[in-house]
């Protein structure tokens, strides 16, 4: 079952812009940055419970996906982060395709091998947690079934 509530738009116009296009067209158009593909999870509002939507690389492994909470290096973690600690249940959309994901944060080895996955998919990754004193969380995002 989708997610249900009042959409609001982000205060990043670029990454709104992106969104809201990729979304319009099922995946067809801004469907990547810099060259690499992207998707867009869409959250629910940790404090106003309105949906999010956030465009992210594409990191996928097997049919479960990974959300890199890195805000490019800051010293604090992306907004959506916060949404999807208290609202573990997000919607994906990787181009035409758009399902219900259970978002777990990684940790141990899991982390580990996620982190390689995610450096992969986008490089600068490396670079963005030697900028913070955090380490970057990760979310695994397992497929919940039809």
């Amino acid at each position: 079952m989708p997610l249900t509530g009042e959409y609001l738009p982000g205060t990043s116009e670029w990454a709104r812009t992106q969104a809201e296009a990729f979304e319009a067209t099922s995946g067809h158009e801004a469907n990547e940055l810099r060259g690499k593909p992207i998707i867009v999870l869409t959250s629910v509002g940790a404090k106003t419970g309105g949906l999010r939507k956030t465009a992210l690389m594409r990191v996928e492994h097997d049919g479960s996906y990974l959300a890199v909470a890195s805000r490019g290096g800051s010293p604090t973690p992306p907004a959506w982060y916060w949404n999807v600690r208290k609202n573990p249940l997000v919607e994906l959309q990787d181009g035409e395709r758009k399902r219900e994901y259970r978002a777990h944060e990684a940790d141990g080895v899991e982390y580990d091998l996620w982190w390689q996955r995610a450096l992969a998919a986008w490089p600068d990754y490396a670079a963005y947690q030697k900028k913070t004193t955090r380490r970057i969380a990760l979310f695994v995002l397992e497929p919940v079934a039809d």
